[in-house]
């Protein structure tokens, strides 16, 4: 067959420049990637092989080779894997299957630039970045001119080789079995190395990095040295499962490692959990919190990341019902010793040891997240800033959990730049105070602004600031916390009357002064906005402001109707409740101007002029912006609104 030759996809092209081109200090990370992708493809065959037997006929003992020829300059890791066929080598190495790739590669392109040295050398992206993505491959052209894979899969006779130096294409050819040396299943990647990188050809230098990175992986590794010394049969690393050993014979460097290596990123995890359950159902779990965020936490697919083995064997690492959605963040391993090694991945949707298991590790995951919380409450905050959006999904999915991730959670509030729980807040209620307020909406910004929270700083009430879009959801179906519920503050009537001003704002407003009759005011409102509101009232949550916008009661509060909105699951927005201010010294006039008898056309004007600048204020589309400019035009020519 001839040589094709194709283009990268546009991501992995851009990806594979940053790659190529950025200094990283850890060059020798691209060997523990190449390895670990081999384990990998050797568990897939070893799982494959339950039900097709005959896929590892005459070959059933796994392992991986590192070869390296100083002559050639060349470095080739080869494992009896699965394989891969044309196909799979052009999906899996010229293209990124996944979901917020070109996102992940722009925020990377513009990290590199920034991340320039003082003496201006080559820029340094964020490595981290790379192993968060999980295309490890490509940091082979790190340290090499050329890559050539050459692979045969298991159950098939045809071999195929993938070539390419990095610089936009690629070219897959079949290649002859014996020609090529490929005679039997698994892929063979050769890396003809640059010569500044020649040291990693040096089996004391790659010794040195498969202790380091890979000595946990199952697989067996063996060193030859073509026209060398080495030409060892001993294995280079202890080839056993890390979470087999007891936790006293594991080093914090080797749990890092083993986190970096199925975790695919690098950096220390903040949380380790390793335990072995022993009863009705026994099970090892070797489990990780990320310190930060997976490029992936916001997936629509929203999948754990946890492998699961059975008795040392890989099964899969998509077992959705090992753990909920909201504790995607989560990566390690969990191997049972109670299920079958024949089970289908459809069937462990339904087996009854998977969901024992899992009740088991959410129970045991939020053990230690409390007693972090309690020990290291400054460390935890960091940990919530990263996933506490992704955690409270749980609130909404999981009720049987909902108390305890409510006691787990943390929110930013009206008192304190710091995070506040829900027991601190239940704590500090004021007296009278019967609900735990909070505040919707898009940004902290938006809402420590709002007009509707100056009734409750008035009294010294907590407001909590809920910014996270998810905060709309269960918020709605939470309904108490220690027998307290929850209160919008954008929707409803705000009873405040019961709790007293605070000694500061006492002296600035006075609840006694007297109002001047609205009722006038208040018809002409609803006449000159007539289709545009729902009701007029007098509030009691305004003490600065003229007006501000509610959602009635029965309503559906206003930020959740603009999410709606944006993802077109609502086909309208539902008119609002203007509340006015009868203190404020404009609603005064317009109240005084609505009874006499002269020209109402500029209560009218001034009205929807108001109207407008309470929706600018939630951030809700003007009627007619032209006309808001004009009002606004005419009102600054006037010099006084009426």
């Amino acid at each position: 067959m001839a040589v094709e030759t194709r283009a990268f996809e546009a991501e992995v092209g851009k990806l594979l420049d940053i790659v190529a081109n950025a200094l990283y200090s850890q060059k020798e990370i691209f060997l523990r990637e190449l390895i670990s992708n081999a384990a990998d493809a050797c568990d897939k065959l070893r799982h494959e092989s339950l039900t097709q037997p005959n896929l590892i006929d005459n070959d059933a003992g796994f392992q991986i080779r590192i070869a390296s020829n100083a002559k050639e300059r060349t470095l080739t890791i080869s494992d009896n894997g699965i394989g891969m066929d044309r196909e799979e080598l052009i999906s899996n190495l010229g293209t990124i299957a996944r979901s917020g790739t070109a996102s992940f590669v722009e925020q990377l392109t513009q990290a590199v630039p920034a991340a320039k040295t003082k003496k201006g050398k080559s820029p340094r992206a964020d490595v981290s970045q790379i192993g968060q993505f999980g295309v490890g491959f490509y940091s082979s052209f790190m340290v090499s001119d050329t890559v050539e894979v050459t692979s045969r899969k298991a159950g098939q006779t045809q071999a195929w080789m993938w070539r390419s130096d990095g610089k936009g294409e690629f070219t897959v050819e079949e290649v002859d079995s014996l020609l090529s040396g490929r005679e039997g299943r698994g892929t063979d990647i050769r890396l003809t190395l640059r010569k500044e990188h020649k040291e990693f050809l040096e089996d004391t230098r790659l010794r040195h990095i498969i202790k380091t990175y890979s000595d946990h992986i199952a697989q067996p590794i063996f060193l030859s040295e073509v026209g060398g010394k080495s030409n060892d049969d001993a294995a280079v690393n202890k080839a056993t499962a890390l979470w087999t050993r007891p936790k006293s014979e594991v080093t914090a460097e080797q749990y890092r490692e083993f986190f970096n290596d199925v975790g695919h990123t690098f950096g220390d995890p903040w949380v380790t959990l390793h335990f072995r359950a022993e009863g009705r159902i026994e099970y090892t779990a070797l489990l990780f919190v990320p310190s930060n965020q997976p490029f992936d936490l916001f997936s629509t697919e929203r999948k754990a990341k946890v492998k699961l083995y059975v008795r040392r064997v890989f099964i899969t690492e998509d077992c959705e019902d090992l753990l909920p959605p909201y504790l995607r963040f989560m990566r390690g391993i969990v191997d049972s010793e109670d299920i079958s090694l024949n089970i289908s991945r459809e069937m462990l949707q339904h087996d009854p040891v998977i969901g024992r298991i899992r009740k088991a590790l959410v129970k045991r995951i939020f053990t230690e997240l409390g007693r972090k919380a309690e020990k290291e409450p400054d460390a935890y905050k960091a940990f919530w800033t990263n996933f506490g959006a992704v955690l409270k999904e749980g609130l909404y999915e999981d009720p049987e959990q909902r108390e305890t991730i409510l006691g787990l959670a943390r929110f930013n509030g009206t008192f304190t730049d710091d995070l506040v729980s829900l027991n601190s807040y239940v704590e500090r209620m004021k007296p009278g105070q019967d609900a735990i307020y909070y505040i919707p909406g898009d940004s902290m910004e938006a809402v420590s602004n709002s007009p509707q929270l100056e009734g409750f700083r008035a009294r010294g009430i907590e407001v909590l600031f809920m910014t996270d879009p998810v905060d709309e959801f269960w918020s709605t179906s939470v309904e108490l916390y220690k027998e307290k519920p929850f209160r919008s503050v954008t929707r409803g009537q705000a009873e405040l009357s019961n709790i007293p001003l605070s000694s500061d704002d006492n002296e600035k407003i006075d609840e006694n002064e007297a109002q001047p009759d609205l009722a006038p005011l208040i018809e002409q409102i609803k006449s000159a906005l007539e289709g545009r509101i729902k009701d007029v009232r007098i509030s009691q949550r305004l003490t600065d402001s003229p007006v501000c916008l509610v959602a009635d009661e029965g309503d559906i509060d206003m930020h959740l109707q603009r999410i709606l909105k944006q993802h077109q699951r609502l086909d309208a927005i539902s008119t609002k409740v203007l509340e006015i201010n009868g203190k404020h010294a404009l609603v005064r006039r317009l109240a005084e101007a609505a009874v006499g008898d002269g020209d109402k056309s500029a209560v009218d004007e001034t009205v929807r002029l108001l109207l407008d600048q309470a929706c600018i204020v939630e951030g809700e589309p003007l009627a007619d912006p032209s006309e808001f400019a004009r009002r606004l035009t005419a009102a600054m020519e006037r010099g006084l609104i009426v």
